[in-house]
């Protein structure tokens, strides 16, 4: 922990020199009357740790009035003098100190050789100090909510945003407009960094094609209408191949401008019941109507198709309009369950029996463990039993949205179960990491990827409510991720920084 308690201390040495260069200012004659310069002091703390209390407290109380002599004016400005060079010399030791961080891409490459990747969405990107540890530390990305289908219907949930007729197969059908604008914004902003940046290029893994969730009723109803009956499957057979045609064709298709950011795409997410641990359905959770613009647990893919047919198909969609170069996957959490594990191996093997040629039959490369887990579970042996049967039946695993949830005896507000807490979380994370580098190290199965879900803990899904599940239930505070909400490494960064943690 010395290390991220350096890196602290570089924010307290910061703030003890701008609170000396305020004394020196009011020495030299400067307009700044006590009161303001003793505000400027405070402001200036108010943003460091608690260990500066001593030391900062004594310089506020260096601070004079305009009246003071001179020669008292002198003494104290050679005083700050003295004490700022000794400041600087301890900030710039620190600084050293901090240049020395590694890049957690780096670190992961050598110990595990494979993509390090998080998520970002909405404004994130441009928040400065998630973008400078997205391009330092990680090498991909995942847009959180962009890619999904409401996003790409323009978050019109309740009605259908409009139609036009295209072409399918030979056919004219009826569909609804898309809008690509909202991941476009983000992914015009890679674009730009990786054409200035080669050496720190990033790639995207796209999120997420089919899923019950986010997606609107309207979809799976007769022109396009919630009130109006379910359409055949035959029908919602053309419409999922046209959606995937289109929004593969769009991104990674040979006249797309997005064609070489991708390297992945999930083809189909949670699609596994938790209660049962076979195929979600429309009854997941009986008290979720159908009728909602869009669900949390019940599926309207499976109230059109009622079998998984529609999971095989979407599927051979995507072998069909990919690249070959594009990796294809399935996704799923609470991954570790020892029943649902045993219904998404049904799914993978199911996917995996029908493979074949683009245009013929499906194609997976990986199996996408997200990782939501907690700092109490699951344990070291339950999650290297998964990663190993999962690589059984499809080789490669990837972790996809890997975070930790708080324990119940979390306190945001007390300093010592903040420090506790992460002492907590870098214990399991280093416990995991240590699975994940063992199934591998065992041949049992190639992690080819591993990605956070989100960058600094005050902008983790973790810390709201969701309306189509997961998320906060609870209201307290979380701390989920390698980076505190001040943008700064929290101990368990350094699991995955340095592989010789213990």
């Amino acid at each position: 922990m010395k290390k991220y308690k350096l890196i602290k201390r570089r924010g307290v040495g910061t703030a003890i020199v701008l609170a000396t260069a305020a004394l020196i200012g009011a020495g030299c004659g400067q307009p700044t009357s006590k009161s303001t310069a003793e505000a400027n002091v405070i402001e200036n703390l108010n943003a460091t740790s608690d260990e500066s209390n001593d030391n900062d407290t004594e310089a506020a109380d260096n601070t004079s009035d305009e009246d003071t002599l001179n020669i008292e004016e002198t003494q104290k400005v050679e005083e700050a003098s003295e004490e700022t060079a000794d400041d600087a010399s301890d900030v710039n030791a620190e600084e050293s100190e901090e240049n020395q961080v590694p890049a957690l891409k780096d670190s992961v490459e050598k110990a595990m050789n494979c993509r390090f990747g998080c998520e970002i969405t909405g404004q994130e990107p441009w928040d400065l100090g998630v973008w400078d540890i997205v391009t330092k530390h990680f090498n991909c990305v995942t847009l959180g909510n962009e890619l999904k289908p409401d996003s790409l219907f323009g978050y019109s949930n309740a009605v259908c945003p409009g139609t036009e007729e295209t072409e399918l197969n030979g056919e004219t059908i009826t569909v609804p407009v898309l809008n690509f604008k909202n991941p476009e914004k983000i992914l015009d902003k890679i674009l730009k960094w990786n054409e200035t940046h080669p050496d720190q290029a990033l790639q995207v893994r796209g999120h997420v094609l089919l899923w019950h969730s986010q997606t609107p009723e309207w979809f799976f109803h007769e022109d396009y209408d919630k009130e109006k009956p379910y359409v055949t499957a035959e029908v919602m057979d053309k419409r999922q191949e046209w959606y995937i045609k289109s929004v593969l064709e769009h991104f990674v298709g040979e006249d797309s401008k997005y064609k070489d950011l991708f390297y992945g795409w999930d083809v189909v997410n949670e699609a596994i019941s938790d209660s049962t641990g076979t195929y979600r359905t429309d009854t997941e959770r009986p008290d979720e109507e159908l009728s909602q613009d869009t669900h949390g647990g019940n599926s309207s893919w499976w109230h059109v198709y009622q079998n998984e047919s529609f999971i095989i198909n979407a599927f051979k969609y995507a072998n069909k309009y990919a690249p070959e170069s594009l990796e294809l996957y399935y996704n799923d959490y609470n991954e570790c369950d020892a029943k649902k594990r045993g219904g998404i191996i049904e799914l993978l093997k199911a996917v995996k029996a029908e493979e074949g040629a683009p245009g013929e039959g499906t194609r997976i490369t990986a199996m996408g463990m997200q990782g939501h887990y907690s700092v109490t579970g699951p344990s070291s042996t339950e999650f290297e039993n998964a990663i190993k049967a999962y690589g059984e039946v499809v080789g490669n695993i990837q972790i996809t949205e890997w975070d930790l949830a708080a324990s119940d005896q979390y306190d945001s507000s007390d300093p010592e179960s903040v420090e506790a807490e992460y002492e907590k979380e870098r214990k399991q994370y280093n416990l995991l990491y240590y699975a994940l580098k063992s199934a591998q190290n065992s041949g049992a199965a190639k992690v080819t990827g591993m990605t956070f879900w989100g960058t600094i803990d005050k902008y983790s899904w973790l810390q709201f409510r969701s309306n189509v599940g997961g998320g906060n239930k609870s209201g307290q505070a979380q701390c989920p991720l390698l980076f505190d909400s001040k943008y700064e490494p929290k101990p368990c960064f350094w699991v995955f920084a340095e592989n010789n943690a213990e």
